[in-house]
C-alpha cells in the first residue's frame, strides 16, 4: 500500500512542471479570451465594457470572417491531399535499401522544415513574383507567352500559397512516412514474396493497412496546421489580393494588433479566435475518433 501512495506521489512530482507550463502558456491564454471576448476593449487603455456576447453575434455576421473562414479551409483542402501523397511517394522511394545516396536526398528535402517560414516567405516573393525567376523559366521554356501575377492575382494567389506551403512542409511529412515504413517487420514482406506476391501488391495489402495509423496522425497534425497557417499568408500576400488569400488568423491579426482596423478591437479579435477554435476542436475530436477505429482495425 506504501509503494502504491509512493509511486502515485512520484507521478504527480513528474507531472506537476508539465501542469504548471500548460496552465501558464495555454490554461491562462485561453480563459483570458473567453473573457477578454465579452468585453468592448482596445487592449491599449483600461477602458473596456462588458458586452456580452455581442462580439460573437458580430463575428457571426460579418461576411469577412465567413470569407476568412472559408478560405482557410479552401487552403487546408489544398495543403493536406498533397502534404499526404507526394512525401508518401517520397518516403517509399527513398526507404529502398539498395538507393544510393538516400540520406543525402532526404536531407535536401528536410532542409525547409528548419527555415524560418516567415524568411520563407519573403524570399517567395521575388521568385513568384510578375518578374521572378518562375516566370522568367516558364517563358524560356515556351509554357507561358506574358508573365502571370502569382500573388497578385486572385485566381492564381491561393494556388501559389498552397504550393509553396507544401514544398514547405515535404520534409516533416517524409520524415512521418519514413517513420512508419521503418517500422513495419520485414518478415511480412518475406513471407508475402515466399506466397509470390511482388510490387504493387506487397504495397496494396502490406504496406497500407500497416502505415493506417500513422496515416490518421499525420492527416490530423496537416488539418491542424493547415487552419492555423498565418507567417506564410502574412508574409506573401498578406491575405490579398482582394481577401482572396484572407484566412482567420490574418483575419484576427487585423483586428487584434493591426491599425488598418483602426483602433485594435481584442474583445472582437478574441471572440474570433474562439468562434475558429471551437471549429478546429470539433475536427480534431471527429479525428481523433476515426483514428481509434483505424488502430483498431489495423490489430484485427
Amino acid at each position: 500500500m506504501k509503494t502504491k501512495w509512493k509511486i502515485e506521489l512520484w507521478c504527480w512530482i513528474f507531472l506537476v512542471p508539465t501542469l504548471l507550463l500548460f496552465v501558464l502558456f495555454q490554461g491562462w491564454p485561453i480563459a483570458a479570451s473567453l473573457y477578454y471576448a465579452t468585453l468592448d476593449w482596445s487592449g491599449l487603455t483600461s477602458d473596456a465594457t462588458y458586452v456580452g456576447l455581442d462580439n460573437f453575434a458580430n463575428v457571426a455576421k460579418d461576411p469577412y470572417f465567413w470569407n476568412a473562414f472559408k478560405n482557410s479551409f479552401k487552403f487546408m483542402f489544398g495543403v493536406v491531399p498533397l502534404n499526404l501523397i507526394i512525401p508518401l511517394i517520397l518516403a517509399v522511394i527513398l526507404n529502398r535499401p539498395r538507393l544510393k545516396g538516400a540520406s543525402i536526398y532526404r536531407t535536401l528535402i528536410f532542409l525547409p522544415v528548419v527555415t524560418t517560414t516567415s524568411i520563407v516567405g519573403i524570399i517567395m516573393v521575388f521568385i513568384w513574383g510578375s518578374d521572378g525567376a518562375v516566370n522568367d523559366a516558364l517563358m524560356r521554356i515556351g509554357l507561358l507567352s506574358t508573365p502571370i501575377n502569382w500573388l497578385g492575382d486572385a485566381k492564381w494567389s491561393m494556388f501559389t500559397v498552397v504550393l509553396i506551403s507544401v514544398w514547405k512542409n515535404l520534409g516533416i511529412n517524409m520524415i512521418y512516412w519514413l517513420a512508419g515504413l521503418q517500422g513495419i517487420p520485414k518478415d511480412l514482406y518475406e513471407a508475402a514474396e515466399v506466397d509470390g506476391a511482388r510490387g504493387t501488391k506487397l504495397f496494396v495489402h502490406i504496406t497500407v493497412p500497416l502505415l493506417l495509423p500513422i496515416g490518421a496522425v499525420i492527416l490530423l497534425l496537416n488539418v491542424v496546421n493547415s487552419l492555423k497557417v498565418f507567417d506564410l499568408i502574412k508574409t506573401m500576400t498578406n491575405g490579398g489580393p482582394f481577401f482572396a488569400t484572407d484566412v482567420v488568423s490574418t483575419y484576427i491579426y487585423r483586428y487584434a494588433f493591426s491599425s488598418e482596423m483602426g483602433l485594435p478591437q481584442l474583445g472582437y479579435a478574441s471572440a474570433a479566435g474562439l468562434f475558429f477554435a471551437v471549429t478546429i476542436s470539433a475536427l480534431a475530436i471527429i479525428q481523433s475518433v476515426l483514428n481509434k477505429r483505424i488502430k483498431g482495425r489495423a490489430k484485427l
